[in-house]
């Protein structure tokens, strides 16, 4: 049973449009609604193509523009001053964690810590007889708390010079691909001088900005859908994982970030991509053919097949308009069939002839 439904329009403003596209539409010598003709048998039936109003999920879907970036990014760098002796990787090299990237010349290094670690042990036989003599009451506190401090001072010293010779060797903090070189063998570096920079291409990060109206409507765990120029035919997907807790105050917008595998490394730090977010969706919307609407002024109406094969005309609500369709939200029952074809050429009351099923497939997909 059809519920209700009190069109938004008056009925004279119905009543002009029908006759509108009665009396422009109407080829000539078809009969019109008010002599009976088009509700006899012997009237001219219009070809029409008509397709069922049917449920399905649809979803709205906000354009966005974001960037990609890598998962990991850093730029290596050296923490101690020397000689560059070996560069251990090729440009654009796939390296594991732990890998040998550069190696300073090591000779000052471990002569530093030779030195240290001699001190080291004068300092720990002075100590140990200082405890013999404290006990045996032979020195005083002062001597003893000397010694003691001499030994531990020697002892930070000795780490100290190992930490610097670790430092001489520069390797990869995580499993990634290295970009150009930035130094020679031979050169001589400060602290902090580039060598080249690391990037962890396996997964990536696509950064969004939202504006505010979106942000209740998206949550972690959600899909999305993005395009770059690089392979403008392929659709990536990926998943949102943070959503920031506040909101930039100059623009109203929060910065969204969501994950991509990226086994192949086809994507690339600096990439735009270009987004479809989905930030509402209904699983069962009732959704017609959008060419079956006509729009009148503020009013959207369409021609509904009644159930002696003649054109009734109704007022609809709309929802969301999609690509090749529109929800509706009051106007038309599910399963009701709605003209898409032969729109222009009847009226209320025209008698129809449906197209076979074929002609109808193309607005089902």
């Amino acid at each position: 049973m059809k519920r209700p439904f009190h069109p938004l329009i008056s009925g004279a403003a119905l009543a002009l449009v029908s006759g509108a596209i009665a009396i422009g539409c109407k080829p000539a010598g078809a009969p019109s609604p008010a002599a009976g003709g088009a509700k006899g048998g012997g009237g001219m039936a219009f070809q029409v193509v008509a397709v069922e109003a049917r449920r399905q999920p649809v979803a709205e879907v906000v354009s966005l523009v974001g960037t990609v970036a890598p998962n990991e990014s850093v730029e290596i760098k050296s923490e101690a001053d020397g000689v560059v002796q070996t560069i251990g990787f090729s440009e654009g090299q796939s390296v594991e964690a732990g890998a040998l990237l550069v190696a300073l010349d090591q000779t000052k290094f471990q002569a530093s810590l030779q030195e240290s670690e001699a001190s080291l042990e004068l300092s720990r036989a002075n100590h140990e007889r200082a405890q013999q003599m404290f006990r045996d009451k032979l020195i005083a506190q002062q001597e003893f708390d000397q010694a003691a401090a001499t030994f531990r001072v020697n002892q930070s010293a000795v780490e100290l010079r190992r930490r610097l010779l670790k430092d001489a060797r520069v390797v990869a903090p995580f499993a990634g691909t290295t970009g150009a070189r930035q130094v020679s063998p031979g050169q001589v570096i400060s602290r902090n001088t580039p060598l080249t920079t690391l990037v962890d291409l396996s997964v990536m990060k696509v950064e969004l900005s939202l504006p505010e109206r979106f942000l209740g409507q998206v949550r972690t765990g959600q899909k999305v859908e993005f395009r770059v120029d690089a392979f403008p035919q392929e659709r990536f997907s990926g998943e949102v994982y943070f959503i920031s807790p506040q909101l930039d105050p100059g623009t109203r917008t929060a910065l969204v970030k969501a994950r991509v595998a990226n086994p192949e490394a086809r994507l690339r730090g600096g990439m735009l991509a270009q987004l479809d977010l989905s930030v509402r969706l209904r699983e069962s919307a009732l959704v017609i053919p959008e060419p079956s609407v006509i729009a009148s002024g503020d009013t959207n109406l369409v021609f509904v097949v009644g159930p002696q094969n003649q054109a009734v005309m109704r007022p609809v609500r709309l929802g969301l308009r999609l690509a090749g369709r529109a929800e509706v939200l009051q106007g038309v029952e599910p399963g009701e069939k709605v003209v898409v074809e032969g729109v222009k050429k009847i009226f209320p009351g025209a008698p129809l002839k449906l197209s076979g099923p074929e002609s109808a497939a193309p607005y089902l997909q």
